[in-house]
């Protein structure tokens, strides 16, 4: 059987394979990019119908290629497909589209990597797992499978008209959670919402985004302290970008819970920590006002005040007696939404590069497995990391890295004899 060569193999290409691939191509190294399914397919088919990108459109795109339109814009899930779609043949990037990898090995006595794919065997010196961290749907065995209530994951999820008649229960008020809440609530249906700890940044203030405040504040560029990379935060950039107001949520009928924590004969418990989970994302928010406060203050710069974006509602009637027992029966709910994140799958790696949980083992994307990278990781390098021009950046390095491992496989001493099969 043949076996086909290459340098470095990429596998995935959503958004970090593809700016893996412009860095390599930039400096010269010869490369693959394997695919599964389409480019960006995530964006296609993972997401629902009304998502759009959570950061602007000037601000979250490659430095190489802007998006059509409106920059203030907030870029919808299927002009994001083809925006990568179109970087793609702008680099002429080499992806091979509906090829698995199953199994990723070391050689052995040699260098390099055996790659078997669903269409045929790779051997390649440098693997990229861009796969990111969204591969694996995370639904907590929290409520047992009971006839006439629906379960889906946040992944799964379309749109309103998918769901059967009833009110909807989402966990999880990350940005997926609180953007799908909101779509079901201003669909007309009742709807609890599961809060847990969170982060709430504002979306606008002083007529900047606070994409704009995290990079001037230097926010972006924070890196990952132990429990900071599981941070969920509460933005949206749905309906033209707004900041996420949980009490407004509530003032519109929706219904606030803390965490979800056990279910017995039909009856869901929740922690008694929503108000506390609140006032910590109230909290998140209004330090953030302050610094920018602060920073315009410094620097003499010319923005609009916008004192009422200080103001905090009164506590809706859900957080002043919050529930902490619901019957799913008695509430009329017929279908419960996990946002609840995802786990990681890298059983296709069968080498020295995971640590006990199975998670990648690295330093800012370079494994423990010499010849092994990541990319694509929350908090990988920065808080910006799992923002598309986070990416841009983390794929430079891990490319120059690479490049920096060629240099010394070249090197030959000015003495050295010289092999007949050199």
């Amino acid at each position: 059987m043949t076996v086909e060569k290459v340098e470095t193999l990429i596998v995935g290409a959503g958004q970090a394979g593809l700016a893996m691939s412009a860095h390599l191509r930039k400096a010269g190294v010869s490369h693959l990019v394997l695919e599964r399914d389409r480019i960006a397919e995530r964006w296609r088919s993972a997401r629902w119908d009304s998502l759009a990108a959570n950061g602007p459109a000037w601000h979250d795109r490659f430095p190489d290629l802007e998006f059509e339109g409106d920059p203030d814009a907030f870029v919808a899930k299927d002009e994001v497909a083809d925006y990568f779609e179109t970087f793609a043949k702008q680099i002429d990037a080499p992806v091979r589209c509906g090829v698995e990898v199953s199994e990723v090995v070391r050689n052995s006595g040699r260098p390099g990597f055996h790659v078997t794919t669903s269409q045929g065997e790779i051997e390649a010196d440098y693997v990229v797992a861009a796969t990111g961290a969204f591969q694996l749907p995370v639904i907590p065995p929290v409520v047992p499978e009971t006839e006439g209530l629906t379960q889906i994951h946040s992944s799964a999820y379309r749109n309103p008209a998918q769901l059967p008649e009833g009110a909807v229960l989402v966990v999880g008020a990350g940005s997926s959670g609180v953007q799908i809440a909101d779509e079901l609530l201003a669909s007309g249906r009742k709807v609890y919402l599961s809060v847990g700890p969170h982060d709430r940044p504002p979306r606008r203030y002083r007529g900047r985004d606070f994409v704009w405040w995290l990079g001037v504040l230097n926010k972006w560029d924070a890196e990952a302290t132990p429990g900071v990379e599981h941070t969920t935060i509460a933005v949206s950039g749905a309906n033209g970008g707004e900041t996420v107001d949980f009490r407004k949520l509530a003032a519109r009928g929706m219904v606030l819970l803390g965490r979800t924590e056990s279910c017995q004969s039909g009856v869901l418990r929740f922690a008694s920590d929503l108000v506390g989970n609140i006032a910590k994302g109230d909290e998140n928010y209004l330090s953030l006002l302050r610094e920018a406060d602060q920073y315009v203050a410094r620097n003499g710069i010319d923005l609009p005040e916008e004192p009422q974006a200080h103001e905090i509602d009164p506590d809706p009637e859900c957080m002043r007696d919050p529930i902490l027992s619901l019957d799913l029966a008695q509430a009329g709910i017929t279908t419960i939404i996990w946002a609840t994140g995802f786990g990681v799958d890298y059983s296709w790696l069968k080498v020295d590069a995971l640590d006990a949980a199975g998670r990648p083992a690295h330093q800012r994307g370079v494994s423990i497995e010499p010849g092994i990278y990541f990319l694509g990781l929350p908090w990988q390098t920065r808080r910006g990391s799992s923002f598309i021009w986070g990416v841009w950046h983390d794929a430079k390095y891990v490319a120059d890295h690479i490049c920096k491992q060629r240099a010394y496989l070249e090197y030959r001493a000015a003495d050295a004899p010289v092999s007949e099969n050199a």
